[in-house]
């Protein structure tokens, strides 16, 4: 019975923790939104609009009353679902972030497979041939991937590997022949393509997805390469590695086995926030690649002050890193039993 009370209340403290950290990011956006010098009347109505229109539609959006009524009334909507609509399109919010979702979610997955397929390996094997070449290449290799401007390195891929070598697509999700050919089902192009037997428009879709998803890819490789080799060289400078390989095992078992199963943990929490940047912090790349995606949206509602549009995609991002969170969490119960 106790057993159970501790779970229950780990539970509802958890539970009580994303509640309050979301409510906090809530009101902490709510309150610069309103401090921004952007207009959101103006913005709605425009710079020819009569002082009568003005006024009008300043009352109807409730600019009028005290600050802590404004917000309440808005976080009111929002645990209704009502995320209000955006300025630049018309439409709800939420239905303009559902359709720009699916592209960020595909080019951050793959970039992630990427980054981590690449920077975990690398980081062990630096680890192991500690101030030897091997990890003086890899060492460089990650510091360029994260010193150098990712708008920068994609302007120079495309022009490389696009223009001059016609290797891979250019900008946008698919060539302009394909658009409209794939009904929408699930936004996920690849998905969708494949599911409606389009292998033309899948092949597209690839061929554009992978330079941009490339870049991505290193950028974060070179995060998950340092912080993994860090890790490692903790481990191996261990006594336990020591005690290993004097019972007999094999250099390859004590490293994978022993070493590299004790960051297995870390590593999770690494790899959940390499891809939660990615998913809310892609938008150069986005932008270079004309790429319809989360980031690009967010930052076209940021310039021109829809705060609907900005805070949502606030709350969206929160959600996202708390959700990350707890899936590490439930990782880490299954990668190492004594956390339960």
């Amino acid at each position: 019975m106790s057993v159970r009370r501790t779970r229950l209340r780990g539970i509802l403290g958890q539970i009580t923790t994303i509640a309050v950290t979301l409510l906090g990011l809530l009101m902490l956006t709510f309150v610069i939104g309103r401090m921004m010098p952007a207009d959101p009347v103006r913005a709605i109505v425009g710079e020819d609009a009569t002082r009568e229109t003005y006024e009008q539609v300043y009352l109807q959006l409730g600019l009028d009353r005290p600050l802590w009524e404004q917000f309440l009334r808005y976080l009111g909507d929002v645990l209704t679902g009502d995320f209000g609509n955006s300025i630049r399109t018309g439409k709800p919010v939420i239905e303009d972030i559902l359709h720009v979702m699916p592209a960020t979610v595909e080019l951050a997955t793959f970039a992630i497979l990427i980054g981590a397929g690449l920077g975990i390996p690398l980081g062990v094997i630096a680890a192991v041939n500690k101030d030897r070449w091997p990890d003086h290449v890899v060492r460089v290799f990650s510091l360029f991937g994260h010193s150098m401007p990712i708008f920068w390195t994609g302007m120079i891929a495309l022009i490389v590997f696009y223009a001059a070598l016609g290797w891979v697509g250019g900008s946008g999700r698919m060539s302009q022949f394909y658009i409209g050919m794939v009904p929408t089902r699930s936004g996920f192009l690849l998905i969708d393509s494949a599911l409606a037997g389009q292998w033309d428009v899948f092949r597209s879709a690839v061929n554009h997805l992978i330079l941009p998803a490339s870049l991505l890819g290193y950028s974060s490789s070179a995060y998950i390469t340092r912080m993994t080799r860090s890790f490692m060289l903790d481990q191996l400078g261990q006594e336990y590695m020591t005690t290993a390989r004097v019972k007999g095992l094999s250099k390859g078992q004590t490293i994978w086995r022993h070493a590299f199963g004790n960051i297995r943990v870390q590593l999770v929490t690494i790899v959940a926030l390499a891809y939660g940047s990615l998913l809310e912090g892609a938008v150069l790349i986005e932008t270079v690649f004309a790429w319809p995606g989360f980031g690009q949206y967010l930052t076209n509602n940021l310039i021109i002050g829809d705060m609907n549009a900005v805070m949502t995609c606030v709350l969206i991002v929160g959600v996202i890193f708390i959700g990350l969170n707890l899936l590490s969490d439930i990782l880490y119960r299954l990668f190492d039993p004594r956390t339960k």
